[in-house]
């Protein structure tokens, strides 16, 4: 079994504070409004969670899986959709729920998929953002933080399916057997 050596980068402290002003946000944004928080799994389970209980509006919640990782430190490029919808989005306004966005290709694809659904609207909130990796253009509407180019795990983001029950944000030192 593989371990890795990890330092902290963002506490748990700091996490719940910017979900809280980020709920706070989409209230007012959707003021009057009905969202669909989609979940893009399974890195965004926490956050999603987290932030569903300061948004001040009516929420209903639904979960997609895709994969362009594996199990490796980086994207390999190809999206598979493991997991779709479980409701049509039509008429919606929906809210994509990511863990962090790196190259960007995952989100663009899913966004693609999504607006072929004909949703309201679509925006896109992240509780990690890689702004200087991007290889496709992606809008960003909600961005918990902004992180250097680092291998991050913790508060459901995973390195081989581990170290995502970490209640705060890590980036990966080094790995060793």
């Amino acid at each position: 079994m593989s371990n890795i050596l990890i330092e902290k980068l963002i506490a748990e402290e700091e996490i719940a504070r910017r979900i809280k002003e980020i709920g706070q946000q989409i209230s007012s944004d959707y003021k009057d409004k009905e969202i669909l928080l989609i979940c893009v799994l399974k890195g965004g389970v926490m956050f999603m969670t987290e932030l569903s209980k300061h948004i001040s509006i009516p929420v209903d919640m639904d979960f997609m899986s895709v994969s362009s990782y594996g199990n490796e430190m980086t994207s390999s490029g190809v999206v598979k959709v493991i997991k779709d919808l479980d409701e049509p989005i039509k008429d919606k306004h929906i809210i994509i729920v990511e863990d962090i966005i790196d190259s960007g290709r995952t989100l663009n694809y899913l966004k693609q998929i999504l607006e072929g659904r004909q949703p309201k609207s679509i925006k896109i909130c992240t509780l990690l953002d890689k702004p200087q990796t991007r290889k496709v253009e992606v809008n960003v509407d909600y961005v918990g933080f902004n992180i250097p180019d680092e291998f991050v795990v913790g508060y459901g983001l995973d390195y081989q399916q581990k170290y995502r029950n970490l209640p705060y944000i890590a980036k990966v030192r080094k790995e060793y057997v």
